[in-house]
């Protein structure tokens, strides 16, 4: 909800200050230059100090920068909010698809990845209507305006999360006290085997490896859609008449609802299959369909449209996740994780602007989604090229000849 909060807040906030569509495109891509910049080095200080430590750290910091969202008044004070917000959350999101890696087997980690990654859908869902209410209810509170009040309130939850993170997450399986033994034994065979089956690389070469930067550009193309059409996608719902601030939160939230389902649906097929790469083709391609087809119909069915689209782009990145996780291991993996994150998310700073520069060209945010659609189209070729093994996803014990029933049988409090 910090990260995107400044769309919710855009048209008033954009307003008062003055900011054309060119300066807020710029300024809400701006989090995603440091956010990049800072992913590698924050990744792989979560390896030193520990997942508990470094992700209370990102949270807390990032939660007083988005508060502090609430003084800017000039552009280079938007540019500058926004790039410390990036650099504090900077790790986050690699760290935690690191982090489910020393939990979660292989042939089960895209569901626990779709689940993961379904706050972001969550976030849009409950984030459109719970903004529109703060700023119909806390508009001229205390002085302040009503976008204000949207930076300040929304940041209190990220603090509170940090403290809870501090005293209750625990690092690795080693250090959860409601594991038995033997569940924590099951744990450490099988991924420590699937482990040893993926490829350990020095830093330097992880950096220069063309199968990440193919992963890299495969995960520009998503993320560059998912932030282009967040950003703006509160001037596609207002096309739709008649509908109050708080009514055009809860039209927001419909197509990220729909999402949701998408996010636990479709990894859950991947890993049933245990097939990915076709997984991600066809969801890019069907989504690309529809961004297109909502720039030609009416402003409801455009709702629509964009639902189905965000059911298979966002649902598709749990599947997406577990294809460079299963090439990389050990200190490999957070290095290649982060940097496939790093680049993939420059889309992010890449997305709004280049939907604010041909809104600002055009008079209308359509020619930004046939851009973004077919940014997909080439994203969907890109998925056919990337490195994936299947036989990497499999049981240790399976691979080497010596799979029995019994010997990979999970402990019954572990399913």
């Amino acid at each position: 909800m910090d990260r995107v909060n400044v769309g919710f807040a855009a048209l008033q906030m954009n307003q008062e200050l003055k900011f054309s569509a060119t300066i807020y495109g710029l300024g809400a891509g701006a989090f995603y230059f440091s956010y990049a910049l800072f992913e590698i080095p924050s990744n792989m200080l979560l390896t030193r100090f520990g997942a508990r430590r470094w992700l209370a750290r990102i949270m807390f910091t990032w939660g007083l920068i988005s508060a502090g969202t609430m003084f800017v008044r000039t552009p280079g004070q938007f540019y500058t909010m926004r790039f410390l917000l990036g650099m504090a959350e900077a790790g986050f999101f690699p760290g935690m698809i690191l982090y489910l890696s020393y939990w979660f087997p292989a042939r089960e980690r895209a569901r626990a990845v779709g689940l993961f990654m379904s706050a972001i859908a969550i976030s849009y869902a409950i984030g459109a209507p719970i903004s529109g209410g703060v700023m119909s209810a806390f508009d001229g509170v205390a002085g302040l305006k009503d976008w204000q009040w949207l930076f300040l309130l929304e940041a209190v939850p990220a603090i509170v999360a940090g403290v809870v993170v501090w005293t209750r997450l625990p690092d690795g399986p080693q250090d959860a006290g409601w594991l038995a033994p033997e569940e924590r034994e099951w744990l450490k065979t099988r991924l420590d085997g699937e482990d040893r089956a993926r490829e350990q690389h020095p830093l330097r070469d992880v950096l220069r490896d063309r199968r990440v930067l193919l992963f890299a550009l495969l995960y520009f193309t998503m993320v560059i859609n998912v932030y282009g059409l967040s950003f703006w996608v509160g001037e596609i719902v207002d096309k739709v008449n008649g509908l109050s601030d708080v009514g055009k939160g809860f039209v927001t939230a419909i197509p990220y609802a729909v999402a949701i389902v998408g996010m636990v649906v479709i990894p859950r097929h991947s890993d049933r299959t245990g097939e990915r790469k076709g997984h991600v083709t066809a969801c890019l391609l069907v989504a690309a369909a529809a961004f297109a087809i909502s720039t030609v119909i009416s402003p409801v069915a455009a709702i629509g449209a964009l639902a189905v689209g965000l059911f298979f782009l966002l649902g598709v990145h749990g599947v997406f996740w577990t294809m460079p996780a299963a090439l990389l291991g050990g200190t490999a993996a957070a290095a290649g994780i982060a940097m496939i994150n790093s680049l993939g998310n420059l889309g992010g700073f890449a997305g709004p602007y280049f939907v604010g520069l041909l809104k600002d060209a055009t008079g209308s945010t359509d020619g930004g989604l046939i851009g973004l659609a077919a940014i997909l189209v080439v994203g969907a070729f890109v998925a056919t090229r990337v490195a994936h093994d299947r036989a990497r996803e499999r049981d240790p014990l399976e691979r080497t000849g010596r799979f029995t029933r019994d010997a990979t049988r999970v402990p019954q409090t572990v399913r």
